[in-house]
């Protein structure tokens, strides 16, 4: 069977059954190797069209903002209210327990506590009784000269340490330039950067936070940020899957 057709099919599954057929085991070695994988194909061209023509529906969203007037970088970005569409909502469902032995073997290298518990309905709970209730999962938009500065999605004390973007346009046909970027910072050398060409359709899985990394002790904390390059032309949308709420 061909790669396209294989695609094809995936993309007619339901979306929690496409995300179990996903390579997990590449995925958990890039993110031990690189702090970042990519998944192959999740969704079909017109559901990436569907949800990048959300934007322009405002009731959907809790707010938005306008990156270069916090200095954040350029572009915008609108954060869903808690009423996720249906493909959002089944997304962060079903990745939630694939990422979560990640996060707890994450934990256990770096002898820290691994408090997430098995469903993200409990988890989710946690978060709002520590004051983290509001959405954020998010829909961004870039235009020719916009660009995502270095940056943590850290927005209180509860943090699931790994999240999810996933690619709505085609890069190289609706926009270039736009890569996704991350930095890592490493004890006692300078820091060293990865950059991702993000597929439409593709989801690229990586490190809210820090990662560790194999030190003569044993474990290291490594720090990491991820933003983005500037878009050179044309338009660029990705829609963004955190795992904890914001305060």
């Amino acid at each position: 069977m061909s790669t396209t057709t294989s695609a094809a099919r995936r993309g007619h599954a339901p979306l929690a059954a496409r995300v179990d057929a996903l390579d997990w085991d590449t995925v958990t070695a890039d993110l031990d190797a690189y702090g970042s994988a990519l998944t192959g194909p999740l969704l079909d061209p017109a559901e990436c069209a569907a949800t990048a023509a959300l934007f322009d529906e405002p009731e959907r969203f809790r707010t938005t903002v306008e990156m270069a007037r916090h200095r954040f970088g350029s572009g915008r970005y609108r954060y869903f209210t808690h009423d996720l569409p249906p493909l959002v909502r089944e997304l962060r469902e079903a990745f939630y327990p694939r990422l979560l032995p990640v996060a707890r073997e994450w934990a256990g290298r770096l002898g820290r506590d691994a408090p997430w518990p098995d469903t993200l309905e409990r988890w989710l709970t946690e978060c709002h009784a520590a004051g983290q209730d509001k959405s954020a999962q998010i829909l961004l938009r870039y235009g020719a000269g916009d660009w995502n500065a270095l940056h943590r999605d850290v927005f209180g004390e509860k943090v699931f340490p790994l999240q999810v973007v996933v690619g709505l346009d085609a890069p190289g046909e609706d926009f270039t330039g736009g890569e996704f970027l991350m930095t890592e910072q490493r004890a006692r050398a300078q820091s060293r950067g990865f950059a991702t060409v993000l597929p439409r359709g593709h989801a690229l899985v990586f490190t809210t936070r820090d990662r560790p990394v194999p030190s003569k002790r044993g474990w290291s904390n490594a720090p990491m940020r991820h933003g983005v390059s500037t878009v050179r032309s044309g338009s660029r949308h990705t829609l963004g899957l955190v795992f904890h709420d914001a305060s």
